[in-house]
């Protein structure tokens, strides 16, 4: 059985997407998914880019593919009061959930649901309260030991070289984006193509231009 790690962070919609459609589009394989939150804005700081909501044109057009792709895949998806806000409360109670950090399917269902249904204000202090106390986490999600957990999981995910969500890591392999899941099935079904990648070489294909490090 192989063991995807699902890095994820509830303020993107495509990772509620990819959430969604994870059993669907590895029904029939063995397999164990871990879920890891990550603070998407460390990410993007720690690669010296932009996030794709803070360029206008861009943050119109991901607002609309997501909607088509919603429809188009028979979920419910209807924006927050504000997009994007600011995650951490949300993070911080699904690492809370679990003593090891690790918040179960029901967990991260829930917070995806609670930012991407109904178009209420994610970042809400009252339901975050509510939220809180319906989810009864066995840690406090202000505590000290709660933060060094996501911050551990982002460490991870950056030894990775995850540089974005969703982002599905297995056997040292990143796999990137909703887009991404018909190949991460391919690499699990043992598909003969990936014998044929050097995976970590190509990143060695010389630039023409140069490249931030």
């Amino acid at each position: 059985m192989k063991q995807i790690t699902f890095y994820l962070d509830f303020i993107s919609p495509y990772a509620y997407l990819a959430f969604e459609e994870l059993p669907r589009a590895l029904q029939g394989l063995s397999h164990h998914v871990v879920y890891k939150p990550v603070f998407l804005g460390g990410l993007l700081k720690h690669n010296a880019v932009l996030g794709p909501a803070e360029v206008p044109p861009k943050r119109a057009w991901i607002y609309r593919h997501v909607q088509w792709l919603a429809q188009r895949n028979g979920v419910v998806l209807d924006f927050p009061a504000a997009h994007p806000f600011n995650p951490l409360g949300l993070l911080r109670l699904a690492v809370a959930s679990d003593a090891a950090g690790l918040p179960n399917r029901y967990v991260c269902e829930t917070l995806f649901r609670h930012v991407w249904v109904g178009g209420a204000d994610a970042a809400n202090p009252q339901r975050l309260v509510d939220l809180t106390q319906h989810l009864s986490p066995v840690q406090d999600p202000g505590s000290d030991a709660v933060k060094a957990q996501l911050k551990a999981h982002a460490d991870d995910a950056i030894a990775l070289q995850v540089f974005g969500v969703p982002s599905f890591a297995v056997d040292g392999k990143v796999f990137w984006g909703l887009d991404a899941l018909p190949m991460l099935r391919a690499y699990l079904e043992g598909d003969a193509w990936f014998a044929t990648l050097d995976w970590d070489g190509i990143a060695a294909i010389p630039s023409a231009i140069a490249l931030r490090k």
